[in-house]
Protein backbone atom coordinates (compact mmCIF):
# COMPACT_ATOMS: atom_id res chain seq x y z
CA UNK A 1 0.00 0.00 0.00
CA UNK A 2 2.81 2.17 1.08
CA UNK A 3 4.44 1.50 -2.45
CA UNK A 4 1.57 2.17 -4.40
CA UNK A 5 0.98 5.85 -2.71
CA UNK A 6 5.13 6.46 -3.21
CA UNK A 7 4.15 5.77 -7.21
CA UNK A 8 1.21 7.75 -6.86
CA UNK A 9 2.76 11.02 -5.52
CA UNK A 10 6.31 10.40 -7.73
CA UNK A 11 3.94 10.20 -10.92
CA UNK A 12 1.95 13.34 -10.11
CA UNK A 13 5.37 15.03 -9.23
CA UNK A 14 6.72 13.98 -12.50
CA UNK A 15 3.31 15.41 -14.36
CA UNK A 16 3.27 18.40 -12.69
CA UNK A 17 6.97 18.83 -13.82
CA UNK A 18 6.37 17.89 -17.20
CA UNK A 19 3.33 20.33 -17.10
CA UNK A 20 5.66 22.87 -16.35
CA UNK A 21 8.25 22.35 -19.39
CA UNK A 22 5.43 22.01 -21.95
CA UNK A 23 4.00 25.73 -20.31
CA UNK A 24 7.45 27.27 -20.21
CA UNK A 25 8.34 26.01 -23.76
CA UNK A 26 4.77 27.45 -24.98
CA UNK A 27 5.63 30.60 -23.60
CA UNK A 28 8.90 30.99 -25.09
CA UNK A 29 7.36 30.19 -28.50
CA UNK A 30 5.48 32.60 -28.05
CA UNK A 31 7.41 35.44 -26.92
CA UNK A 32 9.89 34.64 -30.27
CA UNK A 33 6.62 34.46 -32.29
CA UNK A 34 5.84 38.07 -31.30
CA UNK A 35 9.34 39.22 -31.73
CA UNK A 36 8.76 37.79 -35.86
CA UNK A 37 5.84 39.98 -36.28
CA UNK A 38 5.18 43.47 -37.81
CA UNK A 39 7.17 44.77 -41.15
CA UNK A 40 10.39 45.57 -41.54
CA UNK A 41 11.66 49.23 -42.67
CA UNK A 42 13.01 49.94 -46.13
CA UNK A 43 16.09 50.77 -45.13
CA UNK A 44 16.70 48.34 -42.86
CA UNK A 45 19.07 46.09 -44.81
CA UNK A 46 22.94 46.19 -45.80
CA UNK A 47 25.20 49.04 -45.29
CA UNK A 48 28.06 47.44 -47.00
CA UNK A 49 29.41 46.37 -43.75
CA UNK A 50 28.82 42.15 -43.78
CA UNK A 51 30.96 39.34 -43.19
CA UNK A 52 31.66 35.46 -44.39
CA UNK A 53 33.34 32.75 -42.93
CA UNK A 54 35.92 31.02 -45.47
CA UNK A 55 36.66 27.39 -45.17
CA UNK A 56 40.32 25.95 -45.05
CA UNK A 57 40.77 24.92 -48.63
CA UNK A 58 41.76 28.79 -49.36
CA UNK A 59 44.87 28.67 -47.30
CA UNK A 60 46.05 24.80 -47.87
CA UNK A 61 47.01 24.52 -50.95
CA UNK A 62 44.21 23.27 -52.98
CA UNK A 63 42.42 26.87 -54.02
CA UNK A 64 44.58 28.54 -56.78
CA UNK A 65 44.03 32.35 -57.72
CA UNK A 66 41.71 31.53 -60.40
CA UNK A 67 39.25 30.35 -57.31
CA UNK A 68 39.61 33.70 -55.78
CA UNK A 69 38.89 35.96 -59.16
CA UNK A 70 36.08 33.63 -59.05
CA UNK A 71 35.56 34.63 -55.54
CA UNK A 72 35.82 37.99 -56.62
CA UNK A 73 32.99 38.29 -58.80
CA UNK A 74 31.09 37.00 -56.53
CA UNK A 75 31.82 39.21 -53.99
CA UNK A 76 32.02 42.41 -55.69
CA UNK A 77 28.17 42.21 -55.92
CA UNK A 78 27.34 41.94 -51.98
CA UNK A 79 28.02 44.00 -49.24
CA UNK A 80 30.61 41.54 -47.26
CA UNK A 81 33.55 43.26 -46.54
CA UNK A 82 35.37 41.18 -43.78
CA UNK A 83 36.41 37.46 -44.43
CA UNK A 84 37.52 35.20 -42.06
CA UNK A 85 39.47 32.21 -43.46
CA UNK A 86 39.87 29.17 -41.23
CA UNK A 87 43.87 29.01 -40.88
CA UNK A 88 44.12 26.82 -38.00
CA UNK A 89 42.86 24.83 -35.89
CA UNK A 90 45.30 25.10 -32.56
CA UNK A 91 46.51 21.76 -31.52
CA UNK A 92 45.54 21.11 -27.99
CA UNK A 93 48.74 22.61 -26.20
CA UNK A 94 47.90 25.76 -27.60
CA UNK A 95 50.34 25.44 -30.54
CA UNK A 96 49.48 25.86 -34.55
CA UNK A 97 51.54 23.97 -36.59
CA UNK A 98 52.16 26.41 -39.63
CA UNK A 99 51.69 23.40 -42.33
CA UNK A 100 48.31 23.77 -41.64
CA UNK A 101 48.28 27.26 -43.96
CA UNK A 102 51.19 26.85 -46.35
CA UNK A 103 49.45 28.96 -48.98
CA UNK A 104 47.89 31.54 -46.70
CA UNK A 105 50.30 33.91 -47.93
CA UNK A 106 49.53 33.68 -51.63
CA UNK A 107 46.07 33.78 -50.67
CA UNK A 108 46.18 37.02 -48.99
CA UNK A 109 48.68 38.71 -51.74
CA UNK A 110 45.49 36.76 -54.20
CA UNK A 111 42.83 38.93 -52.26
CA UNK A 112 44.68 42.02 -52.25
CA UNK A 113 45.10 42.33 -55.89
CA UNK A 114 41.27 40.97 -56.72
CA UNK A 115 39.33 42.24 -53.64
CA UNK A 116 41.72 45.20 -52.12
CA UNK A 117 38.32 46.46 -49.88
CA UNK A 118 37.91 43.41 -48.15
CA UNK A 119 39.54 43.07 -44.67
CA UNK A 120 40.72 39.16 -44.32
CA UNK A 121 41.55 37.83 -40.78
CA UNK A 122 42.86 34.37 -40.18
CA UNK A 123 39.49 32.61 -38.21
CA UNK A 124 41.52 30.45 -35.37
CA UNK A 125 40.33 28.43 -32.65
CA UNK A 126 39.83 25.05 -30.87
CA UNK A 127 37.13 23.06 -28.82
CA UNK A 128 37.82 23.86 -24.60
CA UNK A 129 35.99 21.52 -23.63
CA UNK A 130 37.99 18.41 -23.17
CA UNK A 131 40.51 20.25 -25.58
CA UNK A 132 42.81 22.81 -25.55
CA UNK A 133 42.72 23.78 -21.74
CA UNK A 134 42.93 27.85 -22.02
CA UNK A 135 42.97 27.58 -18.35
CA UNK A 136 46.66 26.98 -18.69
CA UNK A 137 49.09 29.55 -19.03
CA UNK A 138 51.07 27.85 -21.20
CA UNK A 139 48.50 26.89 -23.56
CA UNK A 140 47.86 30.78 -24.19
CA UNK A 141 51.45 31.65 -24.38
CA UNK A 142 51.25 29.07 -27.70
CA UNK A 143 48.23 30.27 -28.85
CA UNK A 144 49.78 33.77 -28.87
CA UNK A 145 53.13 32.65 -30.37
CA UNK A 146 51.01 31.02 -33.25
CA UNK A 147 48.99 34.17 -33.51
CA UNK A 148 52.43 36.34 -34.02
CA UNK A 149 53.62 33.93 -36.57
CA UNK A 150 50.57 33.83 -38.77
CA UNK A 151 50.26 37.57 -38.65
CA UNK A 152 53.43 38.09 -41.02
CA UNK A 153 51.18 36.16 -43.48
CA UNK A 154 49.64 39.56 -44.04
CA UNK A 155 46.35 39.19 -42.92
CA UNK A 156 44.43 42.22 -41.61
CA UNK A 157 43.47 40.73 -38.43
CA UNK A 158 42.17 37.43 -35.99
CA UNK A 159 39.16 35.81 -35.65
CA UNK A 160 38.82 33.68 -32.69
CA UNK A 161 36.25 30.70 -32.71
CA UNK A 162 36.80 28.58 -29.22
CA UNK A 163 33.69 26.44 -28.04
CA UNK A 164 32.43 26.74 -25.83
CA UNK A 165 33.51 29.42 -23.72
CA UNK A 166 31.85 29.15 -20.34
CA UNK A 167 29.92 32.60 -19.37
CA UNK A 168 32.68 34.41 -17.18
CA UNK A 169 35.39 33.08 -18.61
CA UNK A 170 38.33 35.19 -17.59
CA UNK A 171 40.53 33.55 -18.97
CA UNK A 172 39.27 34.05 -22.72
CA UNK A 173 39.27 37.58 -21.63
CA UNK A 174 43.00 37.72 -20.64
CA UNK A 175 43.62 35.74 -24.00
CA UNK A 176 41.90 38.42 -25.99
CA UNK A 177 43.32 42.00 -24.17
CA UNK A 178 47.06 39.93 -24.79
CA UNK A 179 46.14 39.27 -28.86
CA UNK A 180 46.16 43.26 -29.36
CA UNK A 181 50.08 43.20 -29.26
CA UNK A 182 49.79 41.39 -32.48
CA UNK A 183 47.06 42.78 -34.57
CA UNK A 184 45.00 45.83 -34.83
CA UNK A 185 42.02 43.87 -35.97
CA UNK A 186 40.41 41.69 -33.62
CA UNK A 187 37.12 39.73 -33.77
CA UNK A 188 35.77 37.16 -32.34
CA UNK A 189 32.57 34.95 -32.62
CA UNK A 190 30.06 34.27 -29.31
CA UNK A 191 27.32 31.94 -28.14
CA UNK A 192 23.85 33.53 -28.17
CA UNK A 193 22.86 36.20 -25.72
CA UNK A 194 20.70 34.40 -23.09
CA UNK A 195 16.73 35.59 -24.63
CA UNK A 196 15.28 35.72 -21.88
CA UNK A 197 16.38 35.33 -17.62
CA UNK A 198 16.64 31.97 -16.34
CA UNK A 199 17.62 30.32 -20.07
CA UNK A 200 21.26 30.27 -19.33
CA UNK A 201 21.12 28.40 -16.31
CA UNK A 202 18.52 25.65 -17.98
CA UNK A 203 20.66 25.32 -20.82
CA UNK A 204 23.75 24.41 -18.86
CA UNK A 205 22.14 22.17 -16.95
CA UNK A 206 20.97 19.94 -19.71
CA UNK A 207 23.67 20.40 -21.74
CA UNK A 208 27.00 20.43 -19.47
CA UNK A 209 28.26 23.96 -20.65
CA UNK A 210 27.11 27.30 -21.70
CA UNK A 211 25.09 27.77 -24.62
CA UNK A 212 24.26 31.44 -23.92
CA UNK A 213 25.95 34.48 -22.45
CA UNK A 214 25.05 36.71 -19.85
CA UNK A 215 24.61 40.04 -20.88
CA UNK A 216 27.61 41.50 -18.70
CA UNK A 217 30.28 38.54 -20.35
CA UNK A 218 28.89 39.21 -23.50
CA UNK A 219 29.74 43.23 -22.82
CA UNK A 220 33.23 42.66 -21.51
CA UNK A 221 34.18 40.46 -24.57
CA UNK A 222 32.52 42.97 -26.68
CA UNK A 223 34.83 45.59 -25.28
CA UNK A 224 37.91 43.99 -26.02
CA UNK A 225 37.16 43.36 -29.28
CA UNK A 226 36.57 45.45 -32.99
CA UNK A 227 33.71 42.87 -34.39
CA UNK A 228 31.58 40.76 -32.79
CA UNK A 229 29.93 37.98 -34.38
CA UNK A 230 26.91 36.24 -33.14
CA UNK A 231 26.20 32.55 -34.00
CA UNK A 232 22.88 33.08 -34.22
CA UNK A 233 21.93 29.46 -35.92
CA UNK A 234 21.62 25.62 -34.35
CA UNK A 235 19.28 27.79 -32.49
CA UNK A 236 16.84 24.21 -31.87
CA UNK A 237 13.24 26.41 -33.37
CA UNK A 238 11.26 24.20 -35.27
CA UNK A 239 9.47 26.71 -37.22
CA UNK A 240 11.20 29.59 -39.54
CA UNK A 241 8.54 32.29 -37.81
CA UNK A 242 10.39 30.65 -34.42
CA UNK A 243 13.54 30.72 -35.84
CA UNK A 244 13.08 34.50 -37.47
CA UNK A 245 11.84 35.60 -33.63
CA UNK A 246 15.07 34.16 -32.48
CA UNK A 247 17.31 35.92 -34.49
CA UNK A 248 15.35 39.33 -34.31
CA UNK A 249 15.38 38.67 -30.05
CA UNK A 250 19.27 38.25 -30.73
CA UNK A 251 19.70 41.32 -32.36
CA UNK A 252 18.20 43.53 -30.50
CA UNK A 253 19.89 42.58 -27.57
CA UNK A 254 23.08 43.02 -29.23
CA UNK A 255 22.21 45.75 -30.84
CA UNK A 256 21.28 47.52 -27.00
CA UNK A 257 25.30 46.16 -25.79
CA UNK A 258 27.43 46.77 -28.69
CA UNK A 259 28.52 50.27 -29.48
CA UNK A 260 28.46 51.63 -32.98
CA UNK A 261 31.87 52.29 -33.01
CA UNK A 262 31.91 48.55 -33.43
CA UNK A 263 30.97 46.02 -35.27
CA UNK A 264 28.33 43.64 -35.39
CA UNK A 265 27.14 40.63 -37.03
CA UNK A 266 24.79 38.06 -36.90
CA UNK A 267 25.26 35.22 -38.20
CA UNK A 268 23.20 33.95 -40.60
CA UNK A 269 23.24 29.86 -41.76
CA UNK A 270 24.15 29.35 -45.15
CA UNK A 271 24.60 25.44 -44.64
CA UNK A 272 21.86 22.06 -44.39
CA UNK A 273 24.04 19.78 -42.18
CA UNK A 274 22.09 20.78 -38.99
CA UNK A 275 21.78 17.27 -38.15
CA UNK A 276 18.16 17.51 -37.19
CA UNK A 277 15.45 18.02 -40.55
CA UNK A 278 13.25 20.64 -38.84
CA UNK A 279 16.96 22.49 -38.13
CA UNK A 280 17.79 22.66 -41.66
CA UNK A 281 13.86 23.59 -42.65
CA UNK A 282 13.15 26.54 -40.08
CA UNK A 283 17.10 28.04 -40.51
CA UNK A 284 17.88 29.33 -43.46
CA UNK A 285 19.17 33.09 -44.58
CA UNK A 286 16.27 34.78 -45.69
CA UNK A 287 14.90 34.24 -41.93
CA UNK A 288 18.30 35.37 -40.37
CA UNK A 289 17.76 38.46 -42.52
CA UNK A 290 14.04 39.20 -41.61
CA UNK A 291 15.25 38.78 -38.05
CA UNK A 292 18.14 41.22 -38.31
CA UNK A 293 16.05 43.83 -40.41
CA UNK A 294 13.52 43.83 -37.70
CA UNK A 295 15.87 43.99 -34.62
CA UNK A 296 17.56 47.19 -36.59
CA UNK A 297 14.33 48.34 -37.42
CA UNK A 298 12.97 48.75 -34.16
CA UNK A 299 16.78 50.49 -33.12
CA UNK A 300 17.48 52.39 -35.81
CA UNK A 301 19.80 53.14 -38.34
CA UNK A 302 23.39 51.67 -38.06
CA UNK A 303 26.21 51.50 -39.92
CA UNK A 304 28.17 49.12 -38.96
CA UNK A 305 25.92 46.15 -38.73
CA UNK A 306 25.66 43.39 -41.06
CA UNK A 307 24.84 39.75 -41.72
CA UNK A 308 27.80 37.55 -41.43
CA UNK A 309 27.72 34.09 -43.75
CA UNK A 310 28.43 30.71 -42.47
CA UNK A 311 29.91 29.25 -44.11
CA UNK A 312 31.02 29.81 -48.10
CA UNK A 313 31.91 26.03 -49.21
CA UNK A 314 28.29 25.11 -48.00
CA UNK A 315 26.40 27.59 -49.28
CA UNK A 316 23.95 27.08 -52.32
CA UNK A 317 22.65 29.63 -54.84
CA UNK A 318 19.59 30.03 -53.09
CA UNK A 319 21.16 31.03 -49.82
CA UNK A 320 23.17 33.88 -52.25
CA UNK A 321 19.70 34.45 -53.52
CA UNK A 322 18.40 34.91 -49.94
CA UNK A 323 21.01 37.06 -49.04
CA UNK A 324 20.90 39.49 -52.15
CA UNK A 325 16.87 39.81 -52.18
CA UNK A 326 16.20 39.69 -48.54
CA UNK A 327 19.39 41.78 -46.86
CA UNK A 328 20.89 43.56 -49.92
Amino acid sequence: MIARTVIRRGLRVLALALAVVVALCGLLAAALRIQFTGAPAAWAKSTGNDAMWLGHAWVDGRRTEQDVEKLAVRLRTTGIKDVYVHSGPFEWDGRLDPAKYPNAGNFVQWMRKHLPDVRISAWLGQAVKNGLDLDDPRSRENVLAGVAAIMKQGYDGIHYNFEPIGDGDAEFLDLLERTRQHTRLLSTSTPQIEPYLGMRLTARALLGHDKYWSEGYFRQVVDRVDQVAIMTYDSGTPAQSLYGGHVARQAGLALDLVPGSKALFIGAPAYHDHGLPWLDQAESVAMAAEGARLALSDHGRRERFGLALYVDFAATEEDWHEYMTRWR
